[in-house]
């Protein structure tokens, strides 16, 4: 059979792995990223059910959201995001960096390629390739199996069409991915179309992700309409990218706009050590959104001391489920050498008894007297992190007042732990902690140590984005690294907010350092690392703050203090 149908039926699981996985038939598939994972599609029927799967494997893929909020309909461009961050300055004399001869990708849904904000004077594209995973038809990229791959000749050639898309019939559905194509790199003025994006002379890579498989839906219990995408294809749209660099020996920047609260929060999933493997690399540059989920009450931190423990207490969570709310999954971290058991209360008083998980483990329970199926699953240790996780599934959750009791299996020495619930858009109603906290707030996979991370603050103001994700990690490491406007920032579509523009930003920054330092050859061996401590020493601080802090990392992105801090003013 096709690996390509493998690749997208929902008959077949997506499993990632870091190790060989032998004894599977001599029919598997599966796609080597980067000599770090391979992914496995698996034939579902060599598992009894959806649960064995997911709490049977180690490395299930993760599910992403957009990290753009509803924009705002006002129109027209404002420069005001972009002079704050000193990115339009640069633009002029004497500096002139306009993103030229760097490769901005976006990953994200795809890009409206008609648009003049990715074409040249002259009319042609600015965009070298578009991978649309969504697209069998077609032809995949050299060394991928699935998705459609069109280049700068055929865009041309349908650019040049009275039907575009009978060529290349790519579209961005969304306009998530071409708002964050526009503001990182969107086009000049040209023949009375007014835009101006960070690095306009840059050349663009676009990766138009593909949905979720159903199944992955339908366990993460993610409603039907929301964008929703999954972990291995990100994966392979990183590797794409990274690609580019070695094929047209240019640098390239990666921008991801997308963000999860799946995960331990410490950037120990296989996207985000992937993303800290590209980001080393010579000439690439990593930017990922710091997430809008600051505000949204998701996220919890507790403790127990030795005391609690000797005298058999428990920490009471408390999680209110507003009427409509299909289902949620919620994940409790702690540390080492710590162990924790759950206990659970619904609404109407019936109580889910202590759960103890070992090695691996899961049990499922069902209300005498509600719907609700609650299924408790997890490690003591996690493959990834190393660290303990209890994974809660609630299908059917009863409105009301939930109680999650949280307790010490034994002697307690550091105490605390953490827990989360899904990103706001993953809920089909809301569903938070009574006492949450606004901490620890930034979404995966902007937690990876090596990639660039933004919070998200508004410009007309300097005023702190209320939504914007908060540091630090929660094993204490600092990020977010800088924060950058994301607030009625102009797009395509209006004036949008939300972190992912945040991100767009940066990356533009991002492609007119690597402008400066790698095409015109003043500092040729950058990487992430070293573009994020430069951007750093020119961030804009408050003599009011200490630095580093949870909402603004080191200080505002700033690139006239960037070059400041580079010749010593």
């Amino acid at each position: 059979m096709d690996c390509r149908f493998k690749i997208i039926s929902n008959d077949y699981y997506d499993v990632i792995t870091d190790y060989p996985m032998d004894g599977l038939g001599s029919d598997l598939c599966y796609a080597d990223v980067d000599n770090f994972y391979d992914i496995i599609y698996y034939d579902r029927t060599k598992y009894l059910n959806v649960n064995e799967y997911f709490f049977g494997s180690r490395n299930v893929p993760k599910l992403y959201g957009l990290m753009q909020e509803q924009g705002i309909t006002t129109v027209g461009f404002d420069p005001n995001s972009l002079i704050a961050s000193g990115i339009t300055q640069i633009q002029r004399d004497p500096l002139r960096l306009t993103g030229r001869g760097v490769v901005v990708c976006i990953i994200d849904t795809g890009i409206d390629y008609t648009n003049q904000a990715f074409r040249n004077p002259d009319g042609t594209s600015r965009i070298l390739a578009i991978w649309d995973q969504t697209i069998q038809e077609g032809n995949p990229p050299e060394g991928f199996q699935y998705g459609t791959e069109y280049t700068r000749e055929e865009i041309n050639q349908a650019l040049q069409a009275e039907d575009p898309f009978s060529i290349v019939p790519s579209r961005d559905e969304i306009g998530h991915g071409s708002n964050l194509a526009a503001v990182a790199a969107g086009s000049r003025v040209s023949d009375g179309f007014t835009y101006q994006g960070a690095a306009p002379d840059a050349d663009i890579v676009v990766v138009k992700l593909k949905q979720c498989k159903s199944y992955m839906r339908q366990f993460y219990l993610i409603p039907q309409l929301v964008p929703a995408y999954q972990e291995n294809d990100i994966m392979l749209a990183v590797q794409y990218a990274d690609g580019f660099a070695e094929l047209f020996e240019r640098p390239v920047v990666i921008c991801l706009g997308l963000g999860t609260n799946y995960g331990d929060h410490a950037g120990s999933s296989p996207l985000g050590r992937y993303l800290n493997a590209v980001a080393v690399k010579r000439n690439r540059g990593v930017v990922v959104a710091g997430g809008n989920e600051g505000n949204a009450r998701h996220h919890y931190q507790g403790s127990l001391n030795r005391q609690d423990v000797e005298g058999g207490g428990t920490r009471n969570v408390e999680v209110r489920v507003e009427e409509g709310v299909d289902g949620f999954i919620l994940e409790l971290w702690g540390g080492i050498p710590d162990a924790y058991t759950v206990s659970i209360r619904s609404p109407g008083g019936e109580v889910v008894p202590r759960v103890w998980l070992g090695v691996m483990d899961s049990v499922t329970y069902s209300f005498v007297y509600e719907k609700t199926r609650v299924t408790i699953a997890g490690s003591l240790v996690d493959p990834a992190s190393g660290e303990e996780l209890v994974l809660m599934r609630l299908m059917d959750p009863t409105p009301g007042i939930w109680t999650f009791q949280v307790s010490a299996a034994r002697e307690s020495f550091n105490g605390e732990f953490h827990m989360w619930l899904p990103i706001s858009q993953f809920l089909s109603a809301p569903v938070y902690f009574l006492e949450a906290s606004p901490y620890i707030t930034l979404t995966e996979p902007s937690l990876s140590m090596e990639v660039i991370t933004v919070s998200t603050y508004n410009a007309a103001n300097n005023s702190f984005y209320v939504d914007s994700g908060r540091g630090f990690s929660r094993v204490g490491t600092i990020k977010p690294d800088l924060a950058a406007p994301g607030v009625d920032v102009p797009t395509l579509e209006g004036r949008g907010s939300g972190s992912s523009l945040a991100a767009a930003i940066t990356a533009g920054a991002v492609a007119q350092f690597m402008q400066w330092a790698v095409v015109e050859g003043n500092n040729i061996v950058v990487e992430s690392r070293t573009i994020k401590n430069y951007l750093i020493r020119g961030a804009s601080r408050n003599s009011n703050m200490i630095y580093p802090n949870r909402e603004w990392g080191y200080g505002r992105l700033n690139m006239v203090g960037t070059f400041e801090a580079l010749i010593g003013v």
